[in-house]
């Protein structure tokens, strides 16, 4: 498979896409980002890496960074990660209050505000030092030791997160959060702050594409493991676009409202995309319709 070809003719084909988004204004420190830059980077499961575009620029991954403290959380817990949170769509926003409360303090699932807030108490719980630890995770998975959070963006996301000190005091009254508040939200803050490019992004999420190891032949999570991950992030890892996002691409992956998705072919390829408009549902527009255009090109899909 002719890659590198293929990501020149995505690029020459987004030209002509009309794009509708708009760059996050939830974050200030998010939106400032320019809102035109686009890369895009595939890692085949040979190790073999493809970019171009702004891939190798560094953005702030948000949501994207769920997908990997659930994966720590489920290598130290195992299946007790999910008497705390659920493993269903939503439905609903991602940072609803509604649903929280009807479902009496069990979020739906992992991706969900609600559901990361409870997963980030568990490495509060599981990690000696949580914020340093994750961060030397990252960094393994990944391969890079430059890798960091954004501290500007982690203030940015303290000074503006209200309706995450709600969900997260919500599920303390529901008993569903073990430690303090605003140690929880402090690491759920940072952890969201990370800075990747989009090749680190890949990397970072190969040992999802290869049964449990990383590209350096770390074993984070057993091929068993892995396949509910990959299962829940073609599900939920969208947010209430999951499924037009699995209609459309056909892969699992995970999406952050820095305009970043991840998305990986099991035993074939992981690829991650950076475009800082988003739609209305909060995924990167042009992100989204660049994979679309790249599984319709490949025909590679897990379907």
């Amino acid at each position: 498979m002719q890659y590198q070809d293929i990501l020149k003719e995505i690029q020459e084909e987004l030209l002509d896409f009309s794009s509708l988004g708009n760059v996050t204004t939830t974050i200030p420190e998010l939106a400032k980002i320019d809102p035109n830059k686009f890369g895009i980077h595939l890692t085949t499961i040979e190790a073999k890496d493809f970019g171009i575009g702004d891939s190798q620029e560094r953005f702030s991954i948000q949501s994207i960074s769920k997908a990997l403290t659930v994966a720590l959380a489920f290598s130290y817990l195992d299946e007790k990660v999910w008497k705390r949170v659920g493993v269903e769509p939503s439905g609903t926003a991602f940072n609803s209050l509604v649903q929280l409360e009807y479902e009496k303090g069990i979020p739906r699932n992992p991706f969900i505000n609600s559901g990361a807030i409870v997963i980030a108490d568990m490495l509060v719980s599981c990690l000696a030092n949580p914020k340093e630890d994750f961060l030397q995770f990252i960094r393994k998975i990944s391969g890079s030791n430059t890798i960091d959070y954004n501290i500007a963006v982690a203030q940015s996301e303290k000074d503006n997160g209200f309706r995450n000190a709600a969900l997260a005091n919500f599920l303390k009254s529901f008993g569903n959060i073990d430690n303090n508040v605003d140690d929880v939200l402090d690491f759920y803050f940072h952890q969201c702050s990370i800075e990747m490019n989009c090749q680190e992004l890949a990397h970072s999420f190969f040992f999802f594409a290869n049964e449990g190891e990383t590209k350096d032949g770390n074993k984070i999570l057993t091929k068993s493991q892995v396949k509910r991950l990959n299962a829940l992030m073609q599900t939920c890892g969208f947010y209430d676009e999951s499924g037009e996002f699995t209609y459309k691409v056909g892969l699992p992956g995970k999406s952050g409202i820095g305009g970043g998705i991840v998305a990986l072919y099991p035993k074939v390829f992981v690829v991650a995309t950076w475009s800082p408009k988003l739609n209305k549902k909060g995924n990167s527009e042009l992100g989204m319709h660049a994979l679309e255009v790249l599984t319709t090109k490949t025909g590679m899909s897990v379907f």
